[in-house]
């Protein structure tokens, strides 16, 4: 995780630099779920370009109908100095560690230190935001809050095991609301739960679940009257809460304080003062795969793992 979170960060600094290939988004909604397909492109730990595609399968109620994962699908991996296809990689480890990597540096300039931290949501991705959060900061205490109270206990049985930390669940959001100093929102949900009446000043909020327009987790208001930072601009005012900021006559594009590249590469700022709220709007990019695949690569071919098929181009490893 700590790999994946410098990964991402190099990723969004070069962005800031204007060295990526820009990313590009393509959405379909299906029948209890949908596709989406992400690519971009950046230069590797050796300076080669390379470029990323994802396509990604998201099916929140899978596990209960259907016995499978929520995000399933892959990553086509190429050199883009010749086109050649280097990998083929499957997204699901992936596209959780990056996710959470995109917190992890979002937390690691804008969230206070020794944060009290509530997980709302409590399903995979809520196991790798907290590790990827304990990488950056020292956690002082973490409560977590699922609909389904029994995943919330066990979320907290596992990941106080696993990281050393007090993990307790909460019935609803009001008992964490005095304490919690950073909010990670990771649910599926298409009406907005987190409000003003539950974020003191000075906190941060991960805004991680509304990765398309139909999905919202945030109150426009408190967007409104917080500083948002994007992980990209042009896709949270598409699909993000911030659209339905945007949608509600609340904010405008122009009122959002930076993008993510823009904080790390300290283009712009991120917090102006300690008793300020902060919000990331993270819909999730390209760069964050492009950047995790490549890592991963590079490790794979270091350790002799994956299986190399011969093509007309040449070779590939899956």
């Amino acid at each position: 995780m700590s790999d994946c979170i410098e990964a991402v960060e190099r990723g969004f600094l070069s962005h800031a630099r204007g060295e990526t290939i820009p990313a590009g988004v393509l959405g379909t909604h299906v029948d209890h779920g949908g596709f989406h397909v992400k690519a971009a492109g950046l230069r590797d730990a050796g300076g080669r370009p390379i470029y990323a595609a994802k396509v990604n399968a998201n099916f929140p109620s899978n596990p209960d109908r259907n016995g499978l994962p929520t995000i399933q699908g892959a990553i086509l991996l190429f050199d883009a100095a010749n086109g050649s296809l280097l990998a083929l990689l499957d997204s699901i480890a992936i596209t959780s560690l990056r996710t959470a990597a995109a917190t992890a540096v979002a937390a690691k300039y804008l969230a206070p230190d020794r944060p009290t931290v509530t997980i709302c949501g409590c399903g995979e991705q809520s196991r790798s935001q907290l590790r990827a959060l304990a990488c950056v900061h020292q956690l002082e205490r973490v409560m977590a809050f699922d609909l389904r109270a029994g995943r919330a206990r066990s979320f907290a049985d596992d990941m106080a095991a696993e990281l050393r930390v007090d993990v307790a669940p909460v019935p609803d959001l009001s008992h964490a609301a005095r304490e919690t100093s950073v909010w990670v929102t990771c649910t599926t949900a298409q009406r907005w739960f987190l409000g003003r009446e539950h974020v003191a000043p000075g906190a941060f909020v991960a805004a991680v679940g509304a990765d398309n327009p139909l999905k919202q987790e945030i109150e426009p208001e408190l967007l409104a009257s917080s500083a948002v930072v994007a992980d990209v601009l042009e896709q949270c005012a598409a699909f993000g809460d911030l659209h339905h900021a945007i949608a509600s006559g609340l904010m405008r594009r122009e009122d959002v304080r930076a993008e993510l590249a823009d904080v790390v590469s300290g283009r712009k700022p991120g917090r102006l003062s300690p008793d300020e709220i902060v919000v990331f709007d993270s819909t999730g990019t390209a760069l964050q795969d492009v950047a995790a695949a490549a890592l991963t690569y590079e490790r794979a071919l270091a350790s002799g793992i994956g299986l190399t098929v011969h093509l007309a181009g040449g070779d590939c490893t899956a």
